[in-house]
This record gives C-alpha cells, sequence and structure tokens, in this order.
C-alpha cells in the first residue's frame, strides 16, 4: 500500500489547487444569510428482479432489494462549521432454491466541527469523529453456522484533530490530522478469541482451551488524510468523490489503510433516480484466510484489496 499512498495525495492535492468550475457547471455564490442549521434527510429503495418461464436459455429467478437512509444536520456561521451525518444501507438477495443472502450492512455516523478566525480565510481548524458498524451477522456462504461478523464485530471509531482546508467547504475538503485515535472493536467473544479484524488473539492451552481472552478492542494512534469533493457534470448528474488515508504510529508505520468511494447520482425525476458507484478498502489489519493442507482448517494469507461496485435503479424521497 505505500505505493498507493504518494499517487492518492498528489490526487488529493490535484482536487485542492484545480479550478473545477472551468470544467462542469458554475454555481452561483450565495450572499452570506447568517447563521443557519440545515436538516436534509433522504429514504431510497433500489430493486432488481428476474424472473423465468419455460426459458429455454436457463436462468435463475433472483429479487434483491437495497435499503438507504442518509440524514444530516449542518451548522454555519462566518467562523463555524458542523457537519453531522447518519448512513444506513441495508441490502438483500433472494435466489431460487438458495437461502436469502445479505448483500450489504452499513450503520456510520460522522460529525465534523470547523472553525477559522477569519471569515474570508479557506483554512478551518477542525475536529473529527467517525464511527461505522453492521446492523446483522454476516456470513461466508453458503455456511450460516458461524457468524464472520456481527454488530460492533468489527466495529470503528476515528477521533481526531487537525486543519482542513475548503473554498467551498460543503463540496470541496482537504483534511490533515497529525494525531488520530482509532478503535477497533469486536466485541464477540469468539471473533475476539480468533483475532478477526487484527484484535489480539486468545491463548490457548494444548487442547485448545482459552487460557487468555481474545482483546476486544485494539487502540492505535496515526495521522489521517482526507480529501472529499462534489460537483454537478451535466444536469441531473451529479458525482461525489471521498477518499481517507490512515497509518498508525506505532504498528508498521508506512502500511496505509485506505477508503475510496467514487458515486454518481443520476436523477431521472423528482422520485426516480439511479445510482453507479465503486467502493474500495484496504487495511492491513483484516487478514483474509486460504485452506490448508488439513480438511476444515485455514491458514493466514495476508491482507488484501477489497472492492465493491454497485449499480442501482429505484426511488428516492427526500423529507
Amino acid at each position: 500500500m505505500k505505493k498507493v499512498l504518494f499517487p492518492l495525495l498528489c490526487l488529493c492535492i490535484q482536487c485542492v489547487i484545480a479550478q473545477p468550475d472551468s470544467l462542469f457547471l458554475k454555481k452561483e455564490k450565495k450572499p452570506y444569510q447568517g447563521p443557519q442549521w440545515v436538516q436534509k434527510n433522504k429514504a431510497s429503495i433500489d430493486l432488481n428482479e428476474v424472473a423465468f418461464f419455460n426459458w429455454n436459455s436457463g436462468g435463475t429467478n433472483s429479487i434483491s432489494a437495497l435499503i438507504g437512509l442518509r440524514s444530516s444536520l449542518n451548522y454555519k456561521d462566518k467562523f463555524f462549521n458542523w457537519k453531522n451525518n447518519m448512513l444506513v444501507d441495508y441490502g438483500i438477495n433472494k435466489q431460487q432454491k438458495r437461502e436469502t443472502r445479505k448483500t450489504d450492512d452499513l450503520f456510520e455516523v460522522n460529525s465534523n466541527l470547523g472553525f477559522r478566525p477569519d471569515s474570508l480565510s479557506n483554512w478551518f481548524y477542525s475536529a473529527r469523529l467517525n464511527f461505522r458498524t453492521q446492523l446483522t451477522n454476516g456470513y461466508n456462504y453458503p455456511n450460516t453456522d458461524e457468524p464472520i461478523s456481527r454488530l460492533l464485530s468489527p466495529g470503528y471509531l476515528f477521533f481526531g484533530g487537525g486543519m482542513e482546508y475548503g473554498k467551498n467547504i460543503e463540496t470541496l475538503s482537504f483534511y490533515f490530522s497529525p494525531i488520530t485515535l482509532k478503535a477497533t472493536f469486536v466485541l464477540d467473544e469468539n471473533l475476539a478469541n480468533a483475532g478477526a479484524f487484527g484484535v489480539t488473539p486468545a491463548v490457548l492451552d494444548d487442547s485448545g482451551n482459552v487460557i487468555i481472552p481474545g482483546e476486544k478492542i485494539r487502540r492505535e494512534v496515526g495521522v489521517l488524510v482526507t480529501n472529499s469533493y462534489e460537483t454537478k457534470i451535466v444536469e441531473n448528474v451529479n458525482v461525489k468523490h471521498q477518499v481517507s488515508l490512515y497509518s498508525d504510529y506505532i504498528n508498521n508505520f508506512g502500511n496505509v489503510d485506505l477508503d475510496w468511494r467514487v458515486d454518481f447520482d443520476f436523477k431521472v425525476n423528482s422520485f426516480v433516480r439511479a445510482t453507479l458507484g465503486s467502493h474500495l478498502r484496504y487495511d492491513d489489519d483484516v487478514k483474509t484466510l486460504k485452506p490448508s493442507e488439513i480438511e476444515g482448517e485455514f491458514d493466514e494469507a495476508g491482507a488484501k484489496i477489497q472492492w465493491k461496485q454497485f449499480l442501482g435503479v429505484g426511488f428516492a424521497v427526500d423529507f
């Protein structure tokens, strides 16, 4: 991941110094209207269904759904900017003669407080908090007897402070934090004893009995760099880019945890819209497993890049 760090940092810097208004639709600058609280809520559902009847080419009947909820409450005046949002995503897929499977599961809360001593400055002293986990058990299908993840197993908490640049901070942000605390929660006893998601595993005796239970919280202190940019490409087409880079000072400094999202939003009308997105992750503490020579046992295969791509058409309601 060290080779990924430099080009991504260059991309972040280019997003800050570039002049995107010359490439995309220009937005009129609104006059200052005094202190403001702005709340926005959006609920969405994407559906996909395929059915076959006497179809000689073959196929499997299936239906899938992805439910999303977005809620934000933001405050802004000449000197302070406080952004709060919550995201919930949950998706399922059901195919003929197969159990219902989970396709997406996310619960995330963000809070970002910024202060600038000069109303003309684009630099903010900033403090950030991010928490994310999942809602239901995750499985390595078709095995549904042993969960590989649960609520708060894992859970991630980031908290830190630094400097944030934003000429129009609602749409363009570059954030650098030299001190960010990261906590990884694995509250499920079995997963903690197995050392899942980077926590210290349990100490076992020769018979496999637990002598010292596995730790349920892993604590790290490191440096965090983020960049986000949102713009309207053409009428009814928006794109949002978000990238986060984190490296722990104590454990293998230089190994970078990456979280990078690019989402396109295509608005058909007030209710119908389509989404196209890509989500790339890499966490050096999340190890993968490979089958060993002994049947039913696995060996550690190291960390790997995780990638999710999604395309959906559905309904969205603002309220």
